[in-house]
């Protein structure tokens, strides 16, 4: 990078009085960011008015992003550095970058009121541009929850404030989904404002707010009679589904208080917001996101909608799976519990492919749910599935030692029971490499160690062939002898 855009990040003015007449004030880096650009985004005032002093300095030219100082110093909220740019004639107020944002967006966006006040003074600023997702400057501020910008934009004429983006969504839906309780306040005081309006996946403001916990954004909505609190989007998902799903007992409470609500309805796959509550957070879209607030109350939440008498606790979905299969496939302990205190809750329902509770619970490892679905005797532990497969052979297969030598701990389980395709748990233990099941199943005198496959591999045979050579060394200390068919 050349020593003078240095001077210009570092903000030191006096070495770049010195500079000579010739030199290239308009000098770029990698990213197409002029000396001006760096400036005006570190707020160096002193630096970008002796930049502006200069005649050769262009300053509204965009960097590869399409983004002009203008645009930075709006962004950083840096009131004194744009105050300096407005006085050039050549500055588009409105330029959009590659994104088609404009400084007003980024200022906006970042908050900063005494840029918005200075932006909007200029007739020729459009406070309501859209940029490629369509979000306007009063999308961005309702967005990040910013008050005071959004009371300045909706004092602009132009600016619609129930402008849908790409998805349909307004700057009330998102600062409902974001929890912003000022904005939303503020936003459900215009008449032109909807407050029950759908997105295109058919989500309202409620919808989204009880989706992520906002107890207080929701009571607010549902004080407002437009708004239809069990409202369905195109998935058929209700807010009360999405507030049960992810474990928010307070905003759930609330909804259940409505007439309105019908507490086990169904959406479009079937399940009910009591099996989105006892599967806890599984939707593998939003797993990533962090919660509002707190921890999720799966089990507050599954209390609540039992107390509901429309509330079926043994209801199955479109698979064919229950509450109970959703919260041991989960590894719900505390939900499992409560929903095995229920007579009529059936704790060895298969589902579609055959599958139990406990199948699922031992496929995914959890040995507490494992020991409490053991407890009862209408349970089969080696039930097998449409698949030939038993709780102990997916225990086995995904490496699970604590499950498998519990489940061993019963009589009536096979350990040697091959699956649909002759596959035996020790089969799939040794392919996967797990030698610790391995271990403990080449223990049990009723394993054969050498019982090939419907295709007459070997659990020596596969181990080898995937390297497993911890499984390998167990195996031939055993003795087992590889199928001629498959020697080299």
């Amino acid at each position: 990078m050349s020593s003078v855009l240095v001077l210009a990040q570092d903000g030191r003015t006096a070495p770049l009085r010195t500079l000579r007449e010739e030199a290239n004030l308009n000098l770029m880096d990698n990213y197409g960011r002029t000396l001006l650009s760096h400036a005006a985004a570190g707020g160096c005032q002193r630096m970008v008015r002796l930049l502006l002093e200069r005649e050769e300095v262009n300053p509204d030219l965009a960097d590869r992003l399409g983004r002009t100082p203008l645009s930075y110093a709006a962004g950083g909220g840096h009131d004194g550095v744009v105050k300096l740019l407005l006085e050039r004639e050549e500055i588009d107020l409105n330029m959009t970058d590659n994104w088609g944002q404009t400084p007003l967006s980024f200022a906006a966006w970042g908050g900063s009121e005494g840029v918005m006040k200075l932006l909007l003074e200029r007739e020729e600023v459009d406070p309501d541009l859209i940029d490629h997702d369509g979000l306007t400057p009063l999308s961005y501020a309702a967005k990040y929850g910013h008050d005071g910008v959004v009371k300045l934009l909706l004092k602009r004429e132009e600016v619609d404030p129930n402008m849908t983006d790409n998805h349909g969504r307004t700057p009330l839906s998102y600062a409902a989904g974001r929890g912003c309780v000022g904005v939303v306040e503020i936003l459900l005081r215009r008449e032109e404002v909807d407050p029950d309006m759908t997105d295109r996946s058919g989500r309202t403001p409620l919808s989204h707010a009880a989706g992520d916990g906002y107890g207080g954004v929701v009571k607010l909505l549902l004080e407002r009679e437009e708004v239809n609190p069990d409202v369905t989007d195109k998935r058929g998902r209700t807010p009360l589904s999405y507030a049960a799903g992810d474990g928010y007992s307070g905003v759930v409470k609330l909804l259940l208080e409505r007439e309105e609500v019908y507490p086990d309805l169904t959406d479009s796959s079937g399940r009910t917001p009591l099996s989105y509550a006892a599967g806890g957070r599984t939707d593998l879209k939003r797993r990533w996101r962090p919660r509002p607030r707190g921890e999720a109350d799966s089990e507050g939440v599954v209390q609540l909608l039992l107390e509901q008498k429309d509330v079926n606790p043994d209801a199955a979905d479109k698979r064919g799976r229950t509450p109970l299969s959703y919260a041991a496939g989960g590894g719900y302990g505390g939900v499992v519990k409560i929903l095995l205190e229920r007579e009529e809750i059936n704790p060895d329902v298969t589902d579609k492919r055959g599958r139990t509770p406990l199948s699922y619970a031992a496929g995914g490892g959890y040995e507490g749910v494992v020991k409490i679905l053991l407890e009862r005797e209408e349970i089969n532990p080696d039930v097998t599935d449409k698949r030939g497969r038993t709780p102990l052979l997916y225990a086995a297969w995904n490496g699970y030692e604590e499950v498998v030598t519990i489940l061993l701990g019963r009589e009536e389980v096979n350990p040697d029971k091959p699956d649909n395709h002759g596959r035996t748990p020790l089969l799939h233990a040794a392919e996967s490499g797990r030698d610790g099941v391995v271990k403990i199943l080449l223990g049990r005198e009723e394993v054969d160690p050498g019982k090939p496959d419907s295709g007459g591999r070997t659990p020596l045979f596969v181990a080898a062939r995937n390297r497993r050579n911890g499984v390998e060394a167990l195996l031939q200390s055993r003795k087992t002898p590889t199928p001629a068919r498959f020697k080299a």
